[in-house]
């Protein structure tokens, strides 16, 4: 009787927590009409890219196009001359939508010529379609060309076109060369305050960006005065890491374009949003972040709704009745030994068991989701694999001590040698964070499968020794051959965990717009850790290797305690 209770009330316990913790959001006014200005535009699908030459076929961009259609008024491209690219004018006007089309520039003399060509070409070919051209874009931000390069460019496609050209960068890469405000029909800023090198939360970006447009409008009027001003690109990421106060989400997502429309139209200020699609190729080069920018996902599925409120996780429910089936087939295989455990281990037994079946599932649905290639599903699976196991014998040997049910030595040997393991890719992780983390997601729900386990094998240990033991030889029943090394383990993994807090705070003391808001070094210390500490998925990774290191710095005291 008192395990049936046990297993009603952490089902109906968790179904409250989850119905609580993924009520839908109001993220502001609904878009007029529910449609945008303009959406910028890549069509590439799951295994296809630019840098990897592979493009998608013309009726796949229509089948996009058609989309479009429906969701915006104009489109922005950036490259027009390779692969299927030339067809996406004719098919754009098929569906009503106007473009901003661009050329792609980079190093190369050769690449540069080509796309111009296409560009000029299309434009004259589509003037109904295509009403304004974009030479290059975040060339100087990556260093591809030089100021006087891209206004060569940009002077060849005027001479060639009657719509206005422009050239797109981010705001300070104009504001760091006034030639290009000269030269251009209209200027084009990209203000992605996710991006900035201090970062914001996304309720002040509205308001950064307002500010922006009237510095650049204010520089642009003493160089070029009349020249309009198109916000090229404007967006948040729905996925990602958390850069200081800005935390990708897909409410904040949501939140953020609904609000920057709001700004734009009541500022007047023409804008383009980033992106129609979510990129998997961009995950190469950006990350998971780089990846989830888009309105739709990779398979055309909306990611949130431009009219009424948004879910973070609009499957949840899915989810949840995933991990209730499998927080059942645990009950059904430890009913027998649950009727020997009192009221109190009863619940705690199931409880854990059932926060390791949502947190396996939210792990494999979120790992999978985030991995763009067979390399990255094949990693998926074996961090889910050990995730499986590591989970699979925590619980095992929590229910033998709370029973009083013999273990396996090898079991326990297996255990440890997992938690080994583990610790080792919690270490390769941070070492990645720590030397060069601005495009790596912090990897949390991978660790919080191994960490929650430790804390559970802490309490239950102290349940049934009134002893607050933390070493690995007393939780899991076995002696390491060499304590030495894995003691060494353990305060690598703290080692390394103060590392990550230097390189992130590094990164923003050093980066240019950073020093030039503060410049006083102790006060640009000041704000870098300030954004260090107040970094909630730092936080939490920091605390789930903290868990893991623990139990390999800690040994328990001489004494007559059993192992097992």
């Amino acid at each position: 009787m008192k395990s049936s209770f046990s297993v009603v009330l952490v089902i109906v316990l968790y179904s409250l927590f989850s119905w609580l913790t993924n009520l839908p959001q109001d993220v502001g006014s609904d878009v007029p009409q529910g449609k945008l200005n303009s959406l910028s535009f890549a069509p590439f699908r799951e295994g296809q890219g630019p840098m990897e030459k592979r493009f998608p076929t013309p009726e796949q961009i229509d089948a996009d196009l058609k989309l479009m259609g429906e969701t915006t008024h104009t489109i922005r491209t950036y490259a027009s001359s390779e692969g299927s690219m030339p067809v996406i004018p004719e098919l754009a006007g098929k569906y009503g939508l106007k473009m901003i089309q661009g050329a792609w520039l980079n190093p190369l003399a050769a690449d540069n010529k080509r796309e111009v060509a296409e560009l000029i070409r299309s434009a004259n070919a589509h003037p109904d379609v295509v009403k304004r051209v974009m030479v290059g874009n975040e060339v100087l931000l990556r260093g591809d060309l030089k100021a006087d390069q891209i206004i060569d460019y940009i002077r060849e496609v005027k001479r060639a076109v009657k719509q206005p050209v422009s050239y797109a960068d981010v705001w300070s890469e104009y504001m760091k060369h006034p030639e290009l405000i000269k030269e251009v029909d209209f200027i084009t800023i990209h203000i992605l305050p996710y991006w900035e090198d201090k970062p914001i939360t996304v309720d002040q970006a509205p308001a950064h960006i307002e500010r922006i447009v009237k510095q650049v409008k204010e520089e642009a009027e003493k160089i070029a005065p009349g020249k309009p001003i198109l916000i090229g690109e404007s967006g948040w990421p729905g996925e990602g890491r958390q850069r200081g106060w800005a935390v990708p989400s897909v409410v904040n997502e949501a939140k953020f374009i609904r609000e920057l429309i709001k700004v734009a139209n009541k500022n007047g200020f023409d804008y383009n949003i980033v992106e129609a699609f979510n990129q998997p190729w961009k995950s190469a080069f950006e990350g998971v972040v780089g990846a989830n920018w888009g309105l739709y996902s990779v398979d055309r599925e909306e990611v949130f709704p431009l009219t009424g409120t948004v879910y973070e996780n609009p499957d949840w429910h899915e989810q949840v009745a995933t991990s209730l089936l499998l927080f059942l087939i645990v009950v059904v295989f430890s009913w027998k030994h649950l009727q020997s455990l009192s009221r109190l281990q009863n619940f705690f037994f199931l409880l854990f068991a059932q926060t390791l079946a949502a947190l396996l599932v939210s792990q494999a649905e979120h790992l999978w989701y985030t991995s763009y290639s067979d390399f990255q599903r094949l990693q998926t699976s074996l961090l889910v694999a050990l995730n499986v196991l590591i989970g699979g014998l925590v619980l095992h040997r929590i229910q033998a001590q709370l029973t009083n049910t013999a273990i396996k030595p090898k079991l326990s040997q297996w255990l440890y040698a997992l938690y080994i393991v583990f610790a080792g890719y919690v270490v390769f992780k941070t070492y990645g964070l720590a030397l060069a983390g601005r495009y790596i997601s912090f990897p949390i729900l991978t660790a919080s499968i191994p960490a929650a386990g430790i804390i559970a094998l802490i309490i239950t240990h102290y349940d049934k020794s009134a002893v607050l033991t933390l070493g690995f030889d007393r939780l899991l029943g076995f002696t390491s051959p060499k304590p030495h090394e894995n003691k060494a383990l353990g305060y690598l993994l703290i080692t390394i965990g103060v590392a990550l807090l230097v390189g992130e705070s590094s990164a923003f003391f050093v980066s240019r717009d950073f020093i030039a808001e503060h410049p006083a070094v102790l006060e640009r210390l000041g704000w870098s850790l300030l954004y260090t500490f107040t970094n909630a998925q730092l936080l939490e990774w920091l605390a789930c290797l903290s868990v893991i290191a623990l139990p390999l710095i800690s040994y328990p005291k001489a004494d007559n305690e059993s192992l097992t």
